[in-house]
Protein backbone atom coordinates (compact mmCIF):
# COMPACT_ATOMS: atom_id res chain seq x y z
CA UNK A 1 0.00 0.00 0.00
CA UNK A 2 1.22 3.21 -0.76
CA UNK A 3 2.58 5.38 1.97
CA UNK A 4 0.33 8.49 0.53
CA UNK A 5 -3.13 6.40 1.36
CA UNK A 6 -1.92 5.23 5.15
CA UNK A 7 -4.21 6.92 7.40
CA UNK A 8 -1.64 8.26 9.98
CA UNK A 9 -3.54 7.16 13.35
CA UNK A 10 -2.79 5.20 16.52
CA UNK A 11 -4.47 1.99 16.25
CA UNK A 12 -2.97 2.15 12.05
CA UNK A 13 0.43 2.57 14.23
CA UNK A 14 -0.49 -0.64 16.88
CA UNK A 15 -1.81 -2.58 13.42
CA UNK A 16 1.53 -1.82 11.77
CA UNK A 17 3.62 -2.77 14.84
CA UNK A 18 1.62 -5.84 14.81
CA UNK A 19 2.02 -6.70 11.07
CA UNK A 20 5.69 -6.26 11.66
CA UNK A 21 6.05 -8.80 14.41
CA UNK A 22 4.19 -11.10 12.85
CA UNK A 23 6.53 -10.91 9.70
CA UNK A 24 9.61 -10.76 11.66
CA UNK A 25 8.96 -14.02 13.42
CA UNK A 26 7.47 -15.35 10.30
CA UNK A 27 10.72 -14.48 8.29
CA UNK A 28 12.62 -16.43 11.42
CA UNK A 29 11.10 -19.41 10.67
CA UNK A 30 11.03 -19.69 6.75
CA UNK A 31 14.61 -18.93 7.03
CA UNK A 32 15.05 -21.91 9.77
CA UNK A 33 12.72 -24.08 7.12
CA UNK A 34 15.40 -23.40 4.52
CA UNK A 35 18.58 -23.82 6.22
CA UNK A 36 17.09 -27.04 7.76
CA UNK A 37 15.72 -28.16 3.97
CA UNK A 38 19.49 -27.31 2.84
CA UNK A 39 21.03 -29.80 5.34
CA UNK A 40 18.72 -32.32 4.44
CA UNK A 41 19.42 -31.93 0.75
CA UNK A 42 23.21 -32.46 0.81
CA UNK A 43 22.58 -35.08 3.36
CA UNK A 44 20.69 -36.66 0.82
CA UNK A 45 22.99 -35.82 -2.22
CA UNK A 46 25.98 -37.44 -0.33
CA UNK A 47 24.16 -40.33 0.05
CA UNK A 48 23.19 -40.13 -3.79
CA UNK A 49 26.94 -39.88 -5.12
CA UNK A 50 27.78 -42.46 -3.59
CA UNK A 51 24.73 -44.51 -5.13
CA UNK A 52 25.65 -43.10 -8.37
CA UNK A 53 28.95 -44.71 -7.77
CA UNK A 54 27.53 -48.37 -6.98
CA UNK A 55 25.57 -48.20 -10.07
CA UNK A 56 28.59 -47.81 -12.18
CA UNK A 57 30.18 -50.48 -10.09
CA UNK A 58 27.33 -52.67 -10.55
CA UNK A 59 26.80 -51.88 -14.12
CA UNK A 60 30.48 -53.02 -14.94
CA UNK A 61 29.95 -55.81 -12.93
CA UNK A 62 26.92 -56.94 -14.25
CA UNK A 63 28.23 -56.58 -18.05
CA UNK A 64 31.05 -59.00 -17.24
CA UNK A 65 29.35 -61.79 -16.01
CA UNK A 66 26.93 -61.84 -18.90
CA UNK A 67 29.86 -61.53 -21.40
CA UNK A 68 31.65 -64.80 -19.41
CA UNK A 69 27.84 -66.38 -19.55
CA UNK A 70 27.56 -65.72 -22.98
CA UNK A 71 30.61 -67.37 -23.98
CA UNK A 72 30.48 -70.09 -21.72
CA UNK A 73 26.35 -71.12 -22.25
CA UNK A 74 26.52 -69.38 -25.47
CA UNK A 75 23.78 -65.96 -26.44
CA UNK A 76 21.22 -68.31 -27.17
CA UNK A 77 21.10 -69.78 -23.70
CA UNK A 78 21.65 -66.71 -21.81
CA UNK A 79 18.17 -65.19 -23.86
CA UNK A 80 16.41 -68.16 -23.47
CA UNK A 81 17.13 -68.22 -19.32
CA UNK A 82 16.13 -64.21 -19.41
CA UNK A 83 12.84 -65.03 -21.04
CA UNK A 84 11.70 -68.02 -19.07
CA UNK A 85 12.06 -65.49 -16.00
CA UNK A 86 7.90 -64.92 -14.99
CA UNK A 87 8.36 -63.04 -12.08
CA UNK A 88 7.78 -59.65 -12.49
CA UNK A 89 9.51 -56.74 -9.96
CA UNK A 90 7.12 -55.29 -7.65
CA UNK A 91 7.34 -51.66 -6.90
CA UNK A 92 5.33 -49.76 -4.71
CA UNK A 93 5.19 -45.92 -4.41
CA UNK A 94 4.06 -44.21 -1.36
CA UNK A 95 4.37 -40.75 0.05
CA UNK A 96 6.16 -39.18 2.98
CA UNK A 97 6.47 -35.90 4.48
CA UNK A 98 9.83 -34.65 4.72
CA UNK A 99 10.43 -31.12 6.67
CA UNK A 100 6.81 -30.52 4.86
CA UNK A 101 7.75 -31.68 1.58
CA UNK A 102 6.25 -34.39 -0.02
CA UNK A 103 8.48 -36.95 -1.45
CA UNK A 104 8.21 -40.55 -2.74
CA UNK A 105 9.23 -43.59 -0.53
CA UNK A 106 9.58 -46.57 -3.27
CA UNK A 107 9.60 -50.67 -1.43
CA UNK A 108 10.50 -52.66 -3.82
CA UNK A 109 10.05 -56.90 -3.96
CA UNK A 110 10.79 -59.68 -6.23
CA UNK A 111 13.48 -58.26 -7.87
CA UNK A 112 16.14 -60.62 -6.27
CA UNK A 113 15.12 -63.53 -6.05
CA UNK A 114 16.44 -67.22 -5.51
CA UNK A 115 17.85 -69.09 -8.76
CA UNK A 116 14.94 -72.11 -8.00
CA UNK A 117 11.92 -68.98 -8.53
CA UNK A 118 13.59 -67.56 -11.95
CA UNK A 119 11.57 -69.97 -13.92
CA UNK A 120 14.78 -71.57 -15.83
CA UNK A 121 15.53 -74.75 -15.27
CA UNK A 122 18.67 -74.81 -12.99
CA UNK A 123 20.15 -77.97 -14.38
CA UNK A 124 20.09 -76.84 -17.84
CA UNK A 125 22.32 -73.31 -17.69
CA UNK A 126 25.78 -73.38 -16.02
CA UNK A 127 26.24 -71.05 -12.78
CA UNK A 128 27.55 -68.22 -14.78
CA UNK A 129 23.62 -67.63 -16.09
CA UNK A 130 22.82 -67.21 -11.89
CA UNK A 131 25.99 -64.96 -11.13
CA UNK A 132 25.06 -62.59 -14.47
CA UNK A 133 20.87 -63.11 -13.05
CA UNK A 134 22.06 -61.82 -9.00
CA UNK A 135 23.98 -59.18 -10.43
CA UNK A 136 21.83 -57.40 -12.91
CA UNK A 137 18.80 -58.03 -9.80
CA UNK A 138 21.54 -56.19 -7.78
CA UNK A 139 21.83 -53.52 -10.37
CA UNK A 140 18.28 -52.97 -10.86
CA UNK A 141 17.79 -52.70 -6.93
CA UNK A 142 20.17 -49.78 -6.86
CA UNK A 143 18.86 -48.43 -9.67
CA UNK A 144 15.05 -48.18 -7.96
CA UNK A 145 16.64 -46.72 -4.93
CA UNK A 146 18.81 -44.08 -6.73
CA UNK A 147 15.58 -43.43 -8.49
CA UNK A 148 13.79 -42.30 -5.38
CA UNK A 149 16.31 -40.43 -3.84
CA UNK A 150 16.84 -38.23 -7.14
CA UNK A 151 13.37 -37.52 -6.79
CA UNK A 152 13.98 -36.73 -3.05
CA UNK A 153 16.50 -34.06 -4.02
CA UNK A 154 14.42 -32.33 -6.78
CA UNK A 155 11.62 -31.58 -4.97
CA UNK A 156 13.78 -30.60 -1.61
CA UNK A 157 15.08 -28.05 -4.39
CA UNK A 158 12.31 -27.01 -5.61
CA UNK A 159 10.89 -26.30 -1.89
CA UNK A 160 14.46 -24.58 -1.26
CA UNK A 161 14.22 -21.94 -4.06
CA UNK A 162 10.25 -21.09 -2.99
CA UNK A 163 11.21 -21.01 0.38
CA UNK A 164 14.53 -18.90 -0.64
CA UNK A 165 12.12 -16.03 -2.57
CA UNK A 166 9.43 -16.12 0.33
CA UNK A 167 12.46 -14.96 2.63
CA UNK A 168 14.07 -12.56 0.70
CA UNK A 169 10.51 -11.15 -0.29
CA UNK A 170 10.18 -10.82 3.65
CA UNK A 171 13.36 -9.10 4.26
CA UNK A 172 13.98 -7.08 1.03
CA UNK A 173 10.38 -5.84 0.67
CA UNK A 174 7.41 -6.56 3.00
CA UNK A 175 9.65 -5.88 6.12
CA UNK A 176 11.12 -2.18 4.49
CA UNK A 177 7.83 -1.07 3.35
CA UNK A 178 6.20 -2.13 6.59
CA UNK A 179 9.08 -0.22 8.66
CA UNK A 180 9.00 2.72 5.62
CA UNK A 181 4.92 2.70 6.84
CA UNK A 182 5.87 3.17 10.48
CA UNK A 183 7.88 5.90 10.18
CA UNK A 184 5.51 7.85 8.23
CA UNK A 185 2.74 7.62 11.02
CA UNK A 186 5.11 8.20 13.63
CA UNK A 187 6.59 11.69 11.98
CA UNK A 188 3.05 12.54 10.86
CA UNK A 189 1.79 11.62 14.89
CA UNK A 190 4.52 13.78 15.83
CA UNK A 191 3.51 16.77 13.54
CA UNK A 192 -0.06 16.69 14.58
CA UNK A 193 1.28 16.52 18.03
CA UNK A 194 3.34 19.38 17.82
CA UNK A 195 0.23 21.29 16.06
CA UNK A 196 -2.03 20.41 19.15
CA UNK A 197 0.49 21.73 21.07
CA UNK A 198 1.12 25.42 19.34
CA UNK A 199 -2.61 24.97 19.04
CA UNK A 200 -3.03 24.85 22.86
CA UNK A 201 -0.45 27.56 23.20
CA UNK A 202 -2.29 30.02 21.43
CA UNK A 203 -5.59 29.50 22.67
CA UNK A 204 -4.11 29.94 26.61
CA UNK A 205 -2.58 33.03 25.35
CA UNK A 206 -5.39 34.52 23.59
CA UNK A 207 -7.36 33.86 26.72
CA UNK A 208 -5.11 35.62 28.51
CA UNK A 209 -5.36 39.09 26.51
CA UNK A 210 -8.93 38.40 26.77
CA UNK A 211 -8.77 38.24 30.56
CA UNK A 212 -6.02 41.00 30.74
Amino acid sequence: MPVAEIQPTRSELLEVNRKIHLTVNGHKILKLKRDGLILEFFRIMDEAKGIRGEIVERYSESMEKIAVANAVDGVLAVRSAALAITTAPVIELFAKNLMGVVVPEIESTKICTPPEDRGYGILGTSPYIDLATDSFQRLVETVVKAAQLETTMRRLLDEIERTKRRVNALEFKVLPDLEEIKRFIEMRLEEMERDNIFRLKRIKGKTREAKG
